[in-house]
């Protein structure tokens, strides 16, 4: 440094506390968790499969690393609760998201303010995995392809409906791009719930649904639903016979339904690193890979970077949709 240089007082100690302060953060990231218990926040109700999957990967990070993880439910908002309750704690690696694309890229774009950011917020860890999606509709339908639901609504418009498990879940949004990429006039019946939803399209009260591959696929293989189309990138080993949505002519119709971690913002680097490492392990034990099988997701893993490209992808595809389309809460 040039010796006629001297920093602005104010500047020169903020650098020097700066300087200071480096040893600690770095001290106290070496010691995470210092023996401290790791709250993984779920931002929906016990039992589903965020929380199911949730809890096995906490089981395996306590075996396999001595962590001592506590699942906590904190639903309700479309899991917006849950997520503002991590973006608010401390970004000490003790308090983590395990969540799903609702709350983070979805969400935000119906619900007005809310007391996060769903990027800034929050410092990403890793994918857990993703969940395909078949288009279902009831064995008596008469619809033998995707064009030929299109064509039906397109001739009848307001007359076809298709279920899904609330406004703004990632069911809802298929829909909805169906809708703006075929110009096809639908009604939306949202339920409570994916399983209603589901149980009133076998009953035929609703032509259509998007519906999660595990969910669905006992009733395709059984007979009661017939299978149009798969959201996902590849046809499923389960359905080979099904068409992609892509393979059915449709463009950017790739959509998965993701689970992921996260950390509040600002939480050291190494603790995210420590973290990544730690879950991308248990993901690879087999009885979490067993579960994920059962609930028809796949466990993918990865690097935070990639994460984080997934969401802000997902998080402005969605919101464009949202404005175009108009949708309201």
């Amino acid at each position: 440094m040039d010796a006629s240089f001297r920093l602005p007082r104010l500047t020169r100690r903020r650098f020097l506390a700066g300087a200071a302060a480096l040893p600690m953060i770095a001290r106290a990231a070496s010691a995470w968790p210092d023996g401290k218990p790791i709250v993984w926040v779920v931002p929906y109700p016990a039992g589903g499969s965020t929380d199911v999957l949730g809890r096995s990967i906490a089981q395996q990070l306590g075996l396999q690393s001595s962590m001592k993880v506590i699942v906590e439910n904190r639903p309700g908002a479309t899991g917006t609760i849950g997520a503002s309750f991590v973006a608010r704690s401390a970004p000490d690696g003790l308090t983590l998201l395990g969540t799903s694309i609702g709350p983070q890229a979805i969400a935000p774009h119906l619900m007005g303010k809310l007391n996060y950011d769903p990027i800034g917020s929050f410092a990403p860890i890793t994918t857990v995995g993703t969940i395909p999606h078949i288009l279902v509709v009831g064995a008596r339908q008469p619809y033998k392809s995707v064009g030929e639901l299109v064509a039906a609504a397109l001739a009848a418009p307001g007359r076809i409906a298709f279920a899904s498990g609330g406004t703004g879940t990632i069911l809802h949004m298929q829909g909805e791009l169906l809708q703006k990429q075929t110009g096809a006039k639908f009604i939306h019946v949202p339920y409570k719930g994916d399983t209603p939803a589901l149980q009133d399209t076998l009953s035929e009260q609703v032509q259509f649904m998007f519906a999660p591959a595990a969910a669905a696929l006992p009733y395709v293989q059984s007979g009661a639903l017939r299978a149009l189309a798969v959201t996902s990138a590849e046809r499923l080993p389960e359905l080979p016979d099904t068409p992609t949505m892509t393979q059915e002519g449709f463009k950017d119709f790739v959509v998965v339904q993701w689970q992921a971690v996260f950390a509040p913002a600002a939480t050291p680097a190494p603790v995210i690193q420590s973290l990544n490492t730690a879950i991308d392990k248990a993901l690879k034990a087999p009885a979490v890979a067993d579960l994920a099988g059962k609930l028809g997701i796949t466990l993918v893993g990865g690097t935070p970077h990639e994460l984080d490209a997934l969401r802000r992808a997902d998080y402005e595809k969605w919101g464009r949709l949202i404005r175009e389309a108009g949708i309201k809460a």
